[in-house]
């Protein structure tokens, strides 16, 4: 059986067990653990960095001393970016579309990848690559009775909406199948995060949780 299809990787049991993962995208983040922390703290322990981020790759290791939350990395679009973050201590790789060259490094390491797709097609091929979930992005797009669509003939995938994706709407992605939504910037605010306001990303982080029941 295929490791990475399976929830017995730690980021994948996170993920499913808290519903909800972020993407934090900042033009720098002064302290990536105090981030994972205040994230954790509140209730979403997967915390995708993303290489839009300069330095990313100190970023990740920094936040990855953070015992209770699972750090990985995002917006992985080679081989070379998938090493060097597996290297540093990436738990999880995410992709904003379909990379075979990803996925190669992601199963060579049994390290977890989520990857992009959005049509039926690239679903299906995202899952044959060996992808762990599949993002659906940008879920803003059709929103939650898209996904729904995509579960009737693929009932068997981890589906995971991303973009668009806030506190008014995550309940009703859950609601229409999807095993965990993504957080984006209304919880993990640009801004926020170059501001050091670790406590209202926290409170942010909590809104949003709160908002899956």
């Amino acid at each position: 059986m295929n490791p990475l299809l399976s929830s017995s990787s730690r980021a994948v049991a996170v993920i499913r067990a808290d519903r909800a993962l972020t993407v934090v995208r900042a033009p720098e983040i002064p302290d990536p653990a105090a981030l994972a922390e205040a994230l954790a703290g509140a209730g979403i322990r997967a915390v995708e960095l993303t290489f839009t981020t300069p330095g990313v790759l100190d970023a990740i290791g920094k936040a990855s001393g953070v015992p209770e939350a699972v750090i990985g990395v995002g917006t992985v679009t080679t081989r070379e970016q998938a090493e060097a973050a597996i290297a540093v201590g990436a738990q999880f790789l995410v992709t904003p579309a379909l990379r075979p060259e990803v996925a190669e490094v992601a199963v060579a390491h049994s390290i977890p990848v989520i990857m992009g797709a959005f049509t039926p097609s690239e679903v299906l091929a995202a899952a044959e690559m060996g992808a762990a979930a599949v993002k659906i992005f940008p879920a803003r797009a059709l929103g939650p009775a898209y996904l729904k669509d995509l579960l009737g003939p693929f009932p068997h995938l981890f589906l995971i909406p991303s973009g668009g994706v806030n506190a008014h709407n995550a309940r009703e992605f859950l609601t229409a199948g999807a095993i965990a939504v993504t957080a984006g910037t209304d919880v993990v605010a640009p801004a926020d995060v170059v501001g050091a306001r670790w406590s209202h990303i926290g409170s942010q982080a909590a809104r949003f949780v709160h908002s899956l029941d």
